[in-house]
Formats: structure tokens, sequence, C-alpha cells
């Protein structure tokens, strides 16, 4: 990070027991705390091989690197701490710090200077220039610079530290007397009692350089890798307004803050926070001092830059186009050719609706590509990538420019690229009506290890890409009728990515789509109805679409017409195919359900016309399916059934269980008009095969528990019983239709009309 103003960490301040050393150049200082660690290294070096064994020891190193850049935790935390790892040492420790407290002020001096023996003879305990050998120069420096009054306020201090973590210990003695359980129970309350009183003693006064560098690099690796795991939105904030309080000009502290008011939508404070980081950027002079008058117009232009990027994630794209120039001409006047590839990919993300946007997208990959900036460059073909799947490219033309950007993610080690190409390979594959392929990438991202090493032991798992191939795994798992695996999902995500988090409205919008599909399968439109708002909140055109469904569903015709004709010309506006093609299906069976099947024809002609176009195969599958009905209609059974063999393949391959069973049913429709041609005997056996897909469409229904489905073929099926003469068959068909009838509401429609 850029060094932090010196201010802060030369002026000679004393707060709760923090001794700043008046000295130019030193910036850490010497507080009880690190007195206590040093007390503990001290005991390290002291204590032979043989007396704490290797797996201990290994323990207390990977202890050591928290303890020096973490900031100040109490003492009864530290022995905690240092007792998981060597009993045996946290004990000499423990007493060690009682007879330097307990006794005179000479008892510290003397440590102090036997220190320094640590350096000394052929063979140092402590290397100079290690980590450990680095803090205890610091510390000694520290403490040597220190006048006379301020070494008294630090041992007044080193024994009020010791006096807390004495009464600390001495509670947590008694509570164990009180009994076991409730003991527990109190313990668990203290615990949660004693963070936070550690966090505002920490923090009540001023961290150090690297006390504070690392808890800003540990927090916005956190915000970007695993938020869950981050201090949450309010606490980060108090955190950071202390850090700034005595520090005014830290530039990094208000960059986490700008990211801090991200997670929760506030653009007034994340806009204040970033101008406000640029600002001290330059008023420290961080980069100028390097950099000559060079580094003051990059802080202008990257200024520029992240303004634009901020109004266009809010939406402001006005606003985000004025920045965004104010930055191209000053990285223009610098010739910063880095700056100006960075605003050419921004320039696409405000433009991509144009028609030729894809030119500005392939000049930025080249561009990219020549500058040698492999991030921009895969970010780019993955935009090319989406721009082409959706206009209709064929799907192994688009999977070969992802192999050649997954390239370079390997040979750069972009894990992050990775994850995301993966996560679009899943989207893509979903798109054209591959199941199975989506179901495969999305397994494959969420088995494959993350490549980068993140702070804090946290894996790279919770980023928007992992949430997205959750997402799709779970309305994959319902459309096959696994809503048990589907909710396992859904809790899961829920984990990973809390209410408060930015990716939690992906799972909202992906759980309120999956309740109504099931709320509507169950012909419980008016709970499906309630959903509607929430997801009109999370995605408008979705909720609108839905809406109307709901109101087809309750008979309320002439209005679902109105709603779906208006969201048909948005959409068409939009250019977005695969909601257009929705529409159009919904308004053909509108006309069908009105009795005007051939009003439907030219809308199931258009919506087959544009799922080719664009390669969308399932939806393609399924308008030739409403085709068919619409000529079993028209009294063409015979032409339906030859048009029904043309999509059933891909439907029972990759179709969701509700649309194998309409399927199956419609394929058991047009056998039993078929035959009414037939002689006998072969119209017998037509009406067994009819049964047969019959049951099959039953399985299939049940398997998504969609009853009203059900009732219907268990009507058709006491039809066709009754016709052969098997009259148990009959009766028994009767009954179970007799029993969902009296449970569901009438279907208002003949059953022959709905699909």
């Amino acid at each position: 990070m850029a060094s932090v103003h010196e201010s802060l960490y030369f002026n000679p301040m004393m707060t709760n027991g923090v001794v700043h050393a008046n000295v130019f150049g030193i910036k850490d200082w010497v507080t009880p705390y690190k007195i206590a660690v040093l007390v503990l290294l001290n005991e390290m070096s002291r204590t032979g091989e043989g007396a704490v064994s290797l797996l201990e020891r290994r323990r207390l190193n990977q202890l050591l690197l928290p303890l020096l850049q973490g900031p100040d935790i109490t003492l009864s935390k530290l022995y905690r701490l240092i007792e998981e790892s060597c009993p045996q040492l946290a004990n000499s420790v423990q007493i060690r710090i009682k007879l330097m407290a307990e006794g005179e002020l000479k008892d510290m001096e003397q440590f102090f200077d036997d220190l320094s023996d640590s350096f000394s003879g052929t063979e140092p305990e402590v290397h100079k220039t290690s980590v450990v050998g680095l803090f205890l120069r610091h510390m000694i420096l520290a403490y040597s610079k220190l006048s006379f009054s301020q070494v008294f306020k630090l041992y007044t201090a080193l024994q009020q530290y010791f006096q807390n973590g004495e009464k600390k210990t001495v509670e947590d003695a008694d509570m164990e007397l009180t009994g076991r359980d409730e003991g527990e129970r109190k313990m668990e309350k203290e615990e949660l009692d004693v963070s936070v009183r550690e966090e505002e003693v920490s923090c009540s006064g001023p961290l150090s350089q690297k006390q504070a560098e690392f808890f800003l690099s540990q927090q916005a690796s956190l915000l970007k890798n695993d938020e869950t795991k981050a201090l949450t939105p309010a606490s980060l904030q108090k955190e950071l307004n202390n850090l700034l309080k005595f520090n005014p000009d830290f530039a990094e502290a208000h960059y986490l803050s700008y990211l801090n008011n991200l997670r929760v939508q506030d653009v007034f404070s994340s806009t204040h926070s970033l101008l406000h980081y640029f600002d001290r950027l330059i008023l420290t002079g961080a980069e100028s001092k390097s950099n000559g008058e060079e580094g003051y117009g990059r802080s202008l232009r990257y200024a520029a830059l992240n303004l634009a990027a901020l109004h266009c994630r809010f939406g402001h794209y006005q606003q985000a186009e004025l920045a965004l120039q104010e930055a191209i001409r000053i990285a223009q006047e610098s010739n910063d050719h880095v700056c100006l590839q960075h605003c050419l990919s921004w320039l696409y993300v405000l433009g991509q609706k144009r028609s030729d946007s894809y030119v500005l997208l392939e000049h930025s990959v080249k561009k990219a590509v020549h500058f040698g900036l492999p991030y921009l460059a895969s970010l780019g073909i993955q935009s090319l990538v989406q721009q082409r799947a959706f206009a209709g490219k064929t799907a192994n033309k688009l999977m070969d420019a992802l192999k050649d950007s997954d390239l370079l993610h390997w040979k750069h080690s972009l894990s992050e690229l990775i994850d995301i190409s993966i996560a679009q390979k899943t989207a893509i594959w979903r798109l054209y009506g591959r199941s199975t392929m989506a179901l495969q990438q999305a397994q494959m991202l969420l088995s494959m290890n993350s490549l980068e090493a993140v702070n804090a032991g946290v894996q790279q798992n919770n980023t928007e890409s992992f949430a997205v191939a959750l997402c799709h795994l779970a309305e994959l798992h319902a459309e096959q009728g696994c809503f048990a695996a589907a909710s396992e999902v859904l809790k899961h995500l829920k984990e990973r990515f809390p209410p408060n988090s930015q990716h939690a409205q992906l799972w909202m919008l992906c759980d309120q789509k999956i309740q109504f599909d099931r709320a509507m399968n169950d012909g419980k439109y008016h709970l499906a109805d309630s959903l509607v708002t929430g997801i009109t909140a999370l995605n408008g055109i979705e909720g609108v679409y839905r809406k109307a469904v709901v109101l087809q569903a309750q008979n309320q015709m002439s209005e679902a017409h109105k709603l779906l004709q208006k969201l048909l010309v948005y959409c068409q506006k939009l250019k977005n195919t695969e909601m257009v093609i929705s529409v159009l299906l919904s308004v053909a069976e509108l006309y069908w359900r009105s009795s005007s099947p051939t009003i439907a024809l030219p809308m199931l002609l258009q919506a087959l016309a544009l799922s080719k176009e664009y390669r969308l195969q399932y939806l393609a599958s399924e308008t030739v399916l409403n085709l068919a009905f619409a000529q079993l209609i028209l009294g063409i059974p015979e032409q339906a059934l030859s048009l029904l063999h043309m999509a059933i393949e891909p439907i029972l391959a990759d179709g969701a269980i509700l649309d194998k069973g309409r399927a199956m049913f419609l394929v058991a429709k047009c056998q039993v008009a078929s035959a009414a041609s037939y002689d006998q005997p072969k119209k017998a056996e037509a009406l067994e095969a009819a049964i047969e897909n019959l049951n099959e469409a039953k399985n299939y229904f049940a398997k998504v528990d969609c009853k009203e489905r059900i009732r219907d073929v268990l009507y058709f099926q006491a039809r066709l019983y009754h016709s052969l003469g098997k009259t148990q068959e009959r009766n028994r068909c009767a009954m179970l239709f007799r029993q969902l009838h009296q449970e569901l509401p009438a279907h208002g429609v003949p059953l022959i009309n709905h699909l």
C-alpha cells in the first residue's frame, strides 16, 4: 500500500497506554501488548529444543505472524492463544510479565537491555533481517528514543494492562466453579462481551502504520473473496472512522470506506469516500514524489475513471459518460495507453445496447493484447462471447473463443477469471437449452479449488461466479423435480451470501422463481400472485411476465393479453430475444384457450423463426410442441404427431420434467385423435399405446406435484379404459380423478384446450 501520512506517527501523544515515539522515521511505537509479545519471543529463544515439541514450535511459529501484524489484544486473550499452542510456554510468559508488572521500572529497563543480546554472537538467536528480527529492532529503537516521562507512562500502562488481564483470568476461574453447563453458557456470553471490549480498546487509540495496513489489506481481501468473513458494514465503518479520526489523510482507509459503502448501495457515502481517497492521494504526495507531475495527473485521470465506474454501477449513465470523457481527455494529454484501454472497456459497457458496440469491444481486445493487459483482454473476450451468444452464434465458435481466453487465464494465473469463464459456459449451455452440459460446467466450478491463496485461510469461493453457478444448479434441480436438493443448494447460498451481501439478489430471485413455479404447478395461484411482487423488485421484466402467467391461469384473459402486449413491445425494443419468444408463446396460448387457434399460428411461427435464428434449441422445441397442439385443435392430428417426433427428442433429453410430461400427454392426445379413423383392432392397439404414454406423463407430473395436470391425465385415461371396456381400471382412474377434482378448483376451459 502507499505510505501513510506521517504526521500521525511522529506526534508525541499518549492514549490508553499507547506511547508514540517522537522520532522522525519511526512508524511504530511500544505498547503493553507489544511488550507481552516481546516476552513471548524472549521465552521462545530461551527455551531449549527438547523442552518444546516440534508440533508446539510449529504452532507457535504460525501464531507469531498474526500477533506481530494484528491490532493489540487483551492479555487474557493472548494467554489463551499461547496456551492453545504451548501450555508450558504460556505459564512462563505469564510469570515473566507478572514479575515485570509487580516489580519496579528498572525491571522493564533491564528487559529491553537484554533484548539486544538476541543479535550478538557468531550464531545469533534471531537474524536481523527476519520478520522477528525487524520487529525486535523496531521496538528497541522506539523504546530507546522515549523520554523518561514517556517510559514512566508506558510502565504505568503495562501495570494496568496486567491488572485487567488478571481480573479477566479470575472471572474465568470463578465461572468454572459455578457448574459446567451454566459455566459454558456464561463463557460464551462473556467471550462475546470481551470481543466487543477488545475491539473498543484496540481501536480507541491509533494503530501503528503496519497494523493499519494489515487491517485494511485483510478487510479488502475479505470483501473481494469472502464477504461473510469480513466485518459487518456498520462495524467496519466504525473502525475506519476511528482510523480517520487520528489520521484524516489516510488515503487507503477512504478507499476501503468506499468499498464498504458499495456493499450497502450507499451512493452518497461511496462517492464521498472515493473523492476523498484521490484527494488524499494527491495531498500526501505519494505518487508525485516518485513520478513527479505525472503522479498528480495519474491520480486525476484514475479518479475520473473510478467515478465513471461508480455511476455506471448505480445506473447513472449520463454522469458516468461525463466522468469517462474527462478521464479520456486527461489520459490522452498524458499519453497513458493503459488508462485509455480501461476507458475503452467502460465505453463498451455504457454503449453495449448500440448495434455497433461489438466494434468497440473487438478493438478493445486487440489493444489490450498489444499493451500486455491479459486481465482486460480476457474480460473483453468474455463480453464478446456473451454478446455473440445473444446474437445467435453457434456454440462451437463460442466455446473455441472461451478456450482461447482460458489459455490466457492459466498462463497468467488469473483464477478469478477462470471462475467467471466456467460460470459463463454454464449460462451459455442453459441459454441454448443443454441442461446436461450446464450441470456439468456448474459442478466443475464448484469442485475446482481456488488457485489464489487468500489471507486468513479464506478460499475464493464466495465470488459472483460461484453464486451464479449455485443458482443455476438450484434451478436445474428444481426443473427435474428434485426440490429437496434445490432447497439444500439455496440454503447453502443463503449461508454463503447473507441478505446484506452484494450478490444476495442472485439467490433471492432464484428462490422466488422456484417457489412461483411450485405454486403454479400445485394450482395455488393466490400464492404465486403474492410472489410476483418480490420477483418484480429483483427483475422487472421477469415479474411482469409472471404476473401475466398468473392472470392467464386465473382466466383473466383480457388483462393478461394487455400486459403481454406491452411486455412484447418493451422486450423487442431491448432486443431481449429469449423473453420475446416466451411472451409470444403465452400470447398464442391465450388465443387457443379463447378458441382462436388460427390467430395463434402466426405468433407461433414468429417464435419458431426467432428461436431457430438465435439457436435457442429448447425454446424451439417448446414452440414446435405448441404448434403441434394448435394443429391438433385444428383437426389435423397426423401432422401434429409428425411434428412431435421432431421436438420430443431434445425435450426428453434436456427438458424440464413438466415439459416432458406435457410432451407425452400431447403424444397420447394425438394418438387418440388419429385412431378415430382406424379399424377396431388397430384402434385398440393405438389406444393401449396412448394409455402407456399417459402413464409416463402422469409419472412426470407426479415428480413436480402438478395435481392439476394429473387430474387431466386421469380423466383421459378413464375415458380410454371405458372405450376399451376395462371397467375396473376405468373405475380406479375415475375415483382418483374425483378425489383430485374435489380438492382442486374447476379448470374453466375444455380439457382438450389445455397443453
